[in-house]
């Protein structure tokens, strides 16, 4: 298949595959949700300034918060529409997936600031390392597929 030959979906693979589409992300967000968990009840976590321990509770609030997101369309689907698919059901699945990934941005971004603050011992390269990982998310997740579809969608 060439890159630019395209074929249409039917609705009920569309359904199909966006709830692959969640079941890929789910995973990987309630494993990090976990480990930041964890961290609460580590030694080093109670040693760390209170300012680096908010920046994690907003992180871990950003994460819970995708994991609300991803699972909702699930609900929707459970009890609004079982049994059948609909445009309307994707077109949820597709928000509610993309305004989790945003939420999970924010939430790793916070938390790669807090690391790169506690290994350098520098509140500015903790800052730096966080505004990194929300950039490259934000490039990889939006804005290059947003590019794409304006680009190559078919009208």
């Amino acid at each position: 298949m060439r890159p630019d030959e395209r074929e249409r979906e039917s609705l009920k693979d569309e359904t199909r595959t966006a709830i692959e589409e969640v079941r890929m992300v789910l995973p990987g967000i309630q494993a990090l949700f976990g480990f930041q968990l964890i961290a609460v009840f580590n030694d080093r976590f109670q040693q760390m300034q209170l300012t680096a321990r908010a920046v994690h509770l907003a992180a871990l609030g950003c994460v819970a918060l995708a994991i609300a997101l991803v699972m909702a369309p699930a609900a929707f689907h459970r009890i609004a529409e079982r049994g059948w698919v609909s445009r309307r059901l994707i077109d949820l699945t597709s928000n509610y997936l993309t305004a989790g990934m945003m939420a999970l941005l924010g939430g790793l971004a916070l938390d790669v600031g807090v690391v790169a603050k506690l290994i350098l011992d520098n509140a500015l390269a903790g800052v730096v390392a966080g505004t990194l990982m929300a950039a490259l998310c934000l490039a990889n997740w939006l804005l290059l597929p947003i590019g794409y579809r304006a680009r190559y969608r078919p009208k």
